[in-house]
């Protein structure tokens, strides 16, 4: 049995789909989990709960931890630790592997290009410090409780079924759907790397059924040579066949609106990712395996087929 722990999220189901390749005993925990495969078990489990969190994780082989909490640091602060500690010390309990699908926030913030798995930890945001906490509890279990684990690391992701979510399909690919301009934060010349979601998940479950990937961090592919925010917005245009209308989104904006969008509070600390190059390495991981990152514009251009195709504006401008 391998179990996801935080099913729902769009990293979950395209692990879930991933996982099949392996096995046909997948188990989906979550406040209200649904099936990806037929054959899925289904759990609800509080995972701040321990006994919750203990009765998802019996029986299972591997757990893979891909909460997503509500974007608000009082929240993680709070919440993140304790189902932390729930999760380590249920999979000690029943002798379970972990997978722990992470970010890069705990990450120095001072130079992003490029990231890679010796980056130094000195997270400049709340954010982050509760992500190095995280980190830290995982190793030391490890360390001193023989717990088997590792870490695959993702950039900001994209891919198809996250209409809803994502900063890249927030700022850029729902305002272009609606005829709107794109908004891109801070400094659209600066590049930035997304993880494609159909990659991590695929990438996630191979890391998770490989006994030499323990005990290390591992980065999950991404294609090289990311784009600038300025070259995002006009691939993704050129892809729905509109025209590349965006606006730089500074600092001063994003509080504004943070005072009508509590998302966007929680984003100005995060906001040093977008003033320079943030470059994800994942030689590391395309160095041991043959799965390779999906290049940027196949990546678009399968985002915008299954997500938006139906949903263009009546005017349709072709893109210079």
């Amino acid at each position: 049995m391998q179990t996801i722990l935080g099913a729902g999220g769009v990293i979950a189901t395209e692990l879930a789909k991933a996982l099949t390749f392996y096995t046909m005993e997948i188990r989906l925990v979550s406040r209200n989990p649904q099936a990806v495969n037929e054959t899925d078990e289904v759990l609800v489990a509080d995972l701040t709960n321990y006994d919750q969190t203990l009765k998802a994780v019996t029986g299972s082989d591997i757990a893979y931890l891909t909460v997503g909490l509500p974007y608000d640091t009082k929240v993680w602060q709070e919440k993140w630790p304790v189902i932390m500690e729930n999760v380590i010390k249920a999979c000690l309990k029943v002798r379970c592997k972990l997978v722990f699908f992470d970010n890069i926030y705990m990450y120095d913030g001072s130079n992003l290009d490029p990231i890679t798995e010796d980056l130094p930890v000195n997270p400049p945001s709340e954010k982050g410090k509760v992500r190095a906490r995280l980190v830290e509890m995982l190793w030391a279990a490890v360390k001193s409780k023989d717990l088997q684990a590792l870490i695959a690391r993702s950039a900001d992701f994209y891919g198809p079924g996250i209409k809803d979510s994502g900063l890249l399909n927030e700022t850029v690919i729902k305002p272009l759907s609606k005829g709107k301009k794109a908004n891109w934060l801070m400094d659209y010349n600066k590049k930035h790397s997304f993880t494609y979601t159909v990659d991590a998940g695929k990438a996630t479950a191979l890391l998770g059924n490989t006994p030499d990937a323990y005990g290390q961090t591992w980065h999950l592919p991404t294609a090289k040579e990311p784009l600038t925010g300025k070259q995002w917005v006009e691939e993704i245009a050129k892809e729905m066949h509109l025209e590349p209308k965006f606006r730089r989104v500074g600092k001063s904006f994003v509080r504004f609106l943070g005072i009508f969008i509590p998302e966007m509070k929680e984003s100005v600390e995060m906001l040093y990712q977008y003033d320079r190059d943030y470059v994800f390495n994942s030689d590391k991981f395309e160095s041991k395996f043959s799965q390779r990152p999906t290049p940027y514009k196949t990546g678009v251009r399968e985002v915008i087929a299954a997500d938006y195709h139906k949903q263009r504006p009546a005017v349709i401008t072709s893109s210079k």
